[in-house]
């Protein structure tokens, strides 16, 4: 990347962090949206869940829910983008001599540092509740920079679907659908009591590979020894789709970016 690309990107970056602070029910609902997921189906549903031997479900649901966080990163960048297209704010960056990439790369860096900020009170919460550290520093922090690695990925992803759908409504019915997503992973609970069929489906979503690979490196458990590839070799495995992803959606955003402002 050149410096141009840089200063352009650092400017965008800068654009979107002052306009979380003039809007401050974003950060609000960044904030507390996964605290009250946390209590909602960590005590709603949590006691209909039994786990093997008499688990936490509370504890187990924590990384489950880090990792539906850092997935949410598709909706909240989807309307963002949705939103700047329909309104013209990027026909007012065409004029600018900046970039193709800064846009895009802005926005995703930004909605980042929004994601740091939503994990700090589900931590604590977490940790009220009975989650704990159990892998040493060096795993949680390998958990941690996985999970804003996917925020990084999956705001790709959501800012080139935003571009494609370039309505902010019918971006917002979309963005809801992706609510379903998690509910089919082993976020919320094991998939060894799915059928067959299902349980295959559930270990082969890229949330189950990112949320096993959290509770392994925060040591809060192994999957199971029967487990598909990906929730067999969770680290891996959520690497790979993370890599995968961002080599297909950053230049594919890039190249809607620069069509629809061409």
């Amino acid at each position: 990347m050149n410096t141009l690309a840089l200063s352009d990107t650092r400017a965008v970056l800068g654009r979107h962090l002052r306009r979380m602070r003039r809007v401050p029910g974003l950060l609000v609902i960044t904030l507390t949206m996964p605290v009250t997921m946390l209590l909602f189906f960590g005590y709603v549903f949590g006691s209909a869940v039994a786990l093997e031997g008499g688990a936490n479900y509370r504890a187990y649901l924590v990384p489950g829910l880090f990792a539906v966080t850092a997935v949410n990163g598709v909706m909240t960048a989807m309307l963002a983008s949705a939103q700047d297209l329909q309104r013209g704010v990027m026909d007012r960056f065409r004029t600018l001599p900046m970039s193709r990439f800064a846009l895009p790369a802005g926005q995703t860096a930004a909605d980042v540092v929004l994601a740091a900020l939503g994990l700090v009170p589900l931590v604590l919460c977490g940790l009220a509740v009975g989650w704990r550290i159990e892998g040493g520093a060096a795993g949680a922090a390998g958990a941690f920079t996985l999970l804003l690695l996917f925020r990084l990925v999956t705001a790709w992803v959501g800012h080139y679907l935003g571009l494609v759908i370039g309505n902010e409504e019918s971006a917002g019915q979309l963005a809801g659908a992706t609510f379903m997503l998690p509910l089919l992973s082993n976020a919320y609970v094991p998939t060894e009591g799915m059928p067959g069929w299902l349980r295959t489906v559930a270990e082969w979503n890229p949330i189950s590979a990112l949320t096993t690979a959290c509770r392994e490196l925060f040591g809060n458990g192994r999957p199971a020894a029967d487990a598909s590839w990906p929730v067999a070799h969770p680290v891996l495995a959520a690497t790979g789709w993370a890599m995968l992803l961002l080599a297909v959606f950053v230049p594919l955003t890039v190249k809607r970016y620069g069509r629809d402002t061409a």
